[in-house]
């Protein structure tokens, strides 16, 4: 299931976790979005590639500035830009060799600048990894931030909102966080019936039908170490909690391209969930509807997969 369901004062909490490791797929994907739009860099044609990308320099024009004949722009600030964006670009952890090797920095400079960095909770070392660095959890919280505040937000409830017209359901937009579900989005229908999670909740991955969903649309290995993580609590009689069982679930979940909450977060709750896919077919988002299944039991919310799939395509442009 995809949110949590209370009737007049009562309401069930968002779940939260005493440690959540920031840099996943879904935010460093946003991150690196967003900042591949603004970068201003060029390369260097005397060194190839380096493993994760093009060596940089930073005798780049001013991005700010509009023009290339601006003064330059080789300041402190924009070099440790381009060194997140250079991690985000990795998408995985990057090794100290290789970053000595990509970006055209003293090595002197270099580590000054990580350690700046790994002091501000912008980057982190990999556990069992001395030295290899992904984005740290302040980096993530930032992407979050971009993405639940940029302008396609409009778009995308807009959205939300002709398919809970459609539906008569409320309707979900998440993306995996760790090892939750975060929500981007909701647009509740109009029932007695209200739920207590607002965009920014979370709510675990498990026993959700998006979280269910996007673990299930992880590379298998990363998928393996995710679940491997999990504490299965269970909620109702209905959660998952065999972790042979639900890597099973996420298997035929990854087959179908469609997952379900049969009650399994909350008593009472059916939950359907499609993919959003990006350009590259992958699955960067997930929408949902949700309902009492005393109004709507799942075989009558397996009906809506059609208007869910054709939801999720006209979301796919909004990222």
């Amino acid at each position: 299931m995809d949110a949590t369901g209370s009737s007049g004062a009562a309401a069930v909490e968002p779940h939260t976790s005493e440690s959540r490791r920031e840099s996943t797929t879904s935010v460093r994907s946003e991150i690196r979005n967003r900042m591949a739009s603004d970068a201003s860099t060029s390369y260097a044609p005397d060194h190839p590639p380096g493993p994760h990308g093009k060596r940089i320099q930073y005798n780049t024009a001013d991005p700010f500035s509009g023009t290339a004949d601006m003064k330059k722009a080789d300041t402190p600030t924009l070099r440790a830009f381009a060194l997140l964006e250079h991690l985000v670009a990795a998408d995985g952890p990057v090794s100290l060799a290789d970053i000595t090797h990509d970006i055209d920095l003293p090595k002197a400079s270099l580590h000054r600048m990580l350690a700046s960095l790994e002091a501000g909770g912008l980057v982190i070392r990999e556990p069992g990894q001395k030295n290899a660095y992904v984005i740290g959890p302040r980096l993530a919280q930032l992407g979050l931030g971009v993405m639940m505040q940029s302008s396609a937000r409009r778009l995308r409830h807009a959205i939300l909102g002709r398919l809970v017209s459609d539906l008569g359901e409320t309707c979900n937009l998440t993306m995996l966080h760790e090892t939750e579900v975060l929500y981007l989005d909701r647009m509740e229908a109009p029932w007695p019936l209200r739920l207590d999670l607002k965009p920014g909740s979370h709510v675990p991955a498990y026993c959700s039908a998006s979280g269910k969903l996007l673990l299930a649309m992880l590379p298998r290995e990363e998928r393996a170490a995710l679940v491997r993580a999990l504490q299965l609590q269970r909620f109702t009689p209905n959660t998952l909690t065999d972790p042979a069982l639900l890597e099973s679930e996420l298997d035929r979940i990854a087959h179908k391209g469609i997952a379900v909450d049969n009650e399994e977060f909350v008593v009472g709750i059916a939950c359907v969930a499609a993919p959003v896919r990006n350009e590259q077919g992958e699955c960067i988002a997930a929408i949902a509807v949700h309902a009492p299944v005393s109004r709507t039991p799942l075989s009558r919310a397996l009906e809506f997969i059609p208007r869910l799939q054709e939801a999720a395509s006209e979301l796919a442009k909004t990222f």
